[in-house]
């Protein structure tokens, strides 16, 4: 009978380090080529019960796998058409916004100087000195961009493949995935891939839900407010907001910006607010009934996890961070020797701190 190999623990939190680090690591080189099969994965969860559903009706599964692609599809030109237009009306009016803007910065640069004892030629030359180093530098970012860009598309081309491909493989995947395991350990395998399809699709619908409400608090408000673009700046707000704690920031000064150019600080102040009393409907009221409590992960690590994301692998990194995360957490919980990680990643505060006593050990 071969007795059981007990590994230290200093070995295990090394082999989970290594690992843990194995993963960042390949995430960045390759998040050109993972991302988008990540992204496809989690849509395809998304609409497997479209397809699920129109397998029911008898109809056909290539034809009931190309028609929940269309959709997505559709739905996605449809978002970026209303933006498009919303931006060619913030395009219109540009030239009098960069009026609006110039007057504004030269009562900044006046105060500044009154202020600080700085000569308001120091501050042009300053300015311009900045402008000539951006445009320098305009080059690279321009070459990065058009990389970017390039990207982009390949990704666009590319996700719908992978989508079509994932949703119509499935049972080769599933399959797969079972046969990675040994029986006794089937039922834990097929316990973990169903809560991790319960969360990604809990967790998306629900983030749309509290997109389209707080894209439509937001336009409220700031048509209330008589704020120019209210339209585009309440759906911008609104997408920015689904980046977990840092968008919402972002979803805040921009409006507030354009609010003090075209009006006065008084109306900055008005947004911001008309800006916290919805961060205060979305925390208190939609997320918990809406995004759903089915990821529970508590606020540090979800910062830390999105903040890792975007370093990585910029905002698309963001977005994936907190599912991912979440599918982590239920594989902790559903292994003995990783539940004390999935216990760090919840959101279940102890009431009471364990209190360790030492025992002092006299050396004789």
């Amino acid at each position: 009978m071969s007795e059981e190999i007990k590994i230290p623990f200093y070995a295990k939190f090394a082999f989970m380090a290594i690992e843990a680090f194995a993963f960042v690591y390949t995430m960045y080189i390759g998040q050109r080529i993972i991302l988008p099969i990540i992204y496809a994965t989690i849509i395809a969860i998304l609409l497997n019960p479209i397809v699920n559903f129109q397998l029911r009706l008898k109809v056909n599964k290539t034809i009931a796998i190309t028609i929940a692609v269309f959709l997505a599809i559709l739905l996605t030109l449809a978002l970026l058409y209303f933006i498009s237009i919303q931006i060619s009306l913030f395009t219109e009016t540009y030239p009098k916004l960069k009026q609006k803007f110039g007057e504004t910065s030269g009562q900044v640069i006046n105060w500044v100087s009154a202020n600080f004892n700085i000569k308001v030629s120091k501050i042009n030359d300053w300015i311009a000195q900045s402008k000539d180093a951006a445009i320098s530098n305009m080059g690279g970012a321009i070459g990065q961009t058009l990389s970017t860009i390039n990207s982009f598309l390949i990704v666009v081309v590319l996700l719908p493949v992978y989508l079509w491909m994932i949703l119509f493989y499935k049972p080769l995947l599933l399959e797969f995935i079972h046969r990675l395991f040994k029986t006794s350990y089937q039922a834990a395998v097929f316990e973990v891939m169903n809560s991790s399809k319960k969360i990604i699709q809990s967790y998306l619908i629900g983030l749309l839900l509290e997109a389209v409400i707080i894209a439509t608090l937001n336009s409220v408000g700031l048509l209330i407010l008589g704020i120019d673009y209210a339209v585009i700046l309440g759906v911008t707000g609104a997408l920015l907001n689904v980046i977990p704690y840092i968008g919402g920031v972002i979803a805040i000064a921009l409006p507030m910006i354009i609010a003090y150019v075209t009006k006065d600080s008084t109306s900055a102040i008005l947004v911001f607010g008309v800006y916290i009393i919805i961060q205060f409907i979305d925390n208190h009221f939609i997320i918990p009934s809406v995004v759903a409590s089915k990821v529970k992960l508590n606020a540090l690590v979800s910062v830390i996890v999105v903040i890792t994301g975007g370093a990585l692998c910029g905002i698309p990194g963001m977005f994936i961070s907190i599912p991912l995360t979440a599918i982590l957490k239920v594989i902790c919980d559903h292994i003995d020797l990783l539940k004390p990680w999935g216990y760090l990643l919840g959101n279940i505060v102890p009431t009471k701190i364990m209190k360790i006593k030492f025992q002092k050990i006299k050396i004789k």
